[in-house]
């Protein structure tokens, strides 16, 4: 009977320890604040919601040869002593079968600045590490932005790779048009 108890508490217990090791993981990445305070130091930053138009959403589908499955997103514009130093805007996306968030920051040119991971719900093996991700730093978009092109693959986690590949492109997609419908406004 002993036995039976003890075997049982330490099913418990290991089911704890397990638990508590993946929402540690989970919850050791990066936040929305410390990217964007990381990203843009010293600047004020302001969140916004882009709720894209049918037309708007139709044309990032286009720019970006990817699938636009929602045209809400939120966007974050960092200003320094009046001047728009860069944007940021989060894309959340499913993987496989779980989601993940990156917020993905591109200077006042559109070029991908940095790109942090806020959410990733898939096996922690397959989350794209800092050194894969940098390879996306100051790229425009254009046709090299793809894997096997300028972009290398990721060993073992293609769909990840193909899921951050597609959000970087809907992102600089939705940065491009909104930048130009901007400056098209007197």
């Amino acid at each position: 009977m002993f036995m039976v108890g003890n075997r049982r508490l330490l099913s418990v217990v290991i089911c704890c320890l397990f638990t508590s090791s993946v929402l540690h993981a989970q919850f050791g990445l990066v936040t929305r604040e410390e990217a964007l305070a990381s990203v843009f130091p010293e600047a004020t930053v302001t969140a916004e919601r882009i709720f894209l138009t049918d037309a708007q959403a139709a044309r990032v589908a286009e720019l970006s040869r990817t699938e636009v499955r929602t045209k809400l997103y939120a966007r974050y514009v960092a200003t320094r002593n009046g001047e728009i130093v860069g944007r940021a805007y989060i894309d959340s996306h499913q993987v496989r079968t779980k989601n993940q968030s990156l917020l993905v920051s591109v200077n006042v040119n559109g070029r991908v600045r940095r790109i942090d991971v806020t959410a990733f719900l898939e096996p922690p093996e397959y989350i794209a590490g800092a050194s894969w991700l940098r390879q996306f730093y100051d790229k425009s978009l254009n046709d090299d932005l793809a894997i096997q092109r300028s972009i290398r693959p990721l060993a073992g986690a293609t769909l990840t790779a193909q899921a951050v590949n597609a959000a970087v492109r809907r992102v600089m997609s939705i940065d491009q048009l909104l930048t130009a419908e901007l400056e098209k406004t007197p």
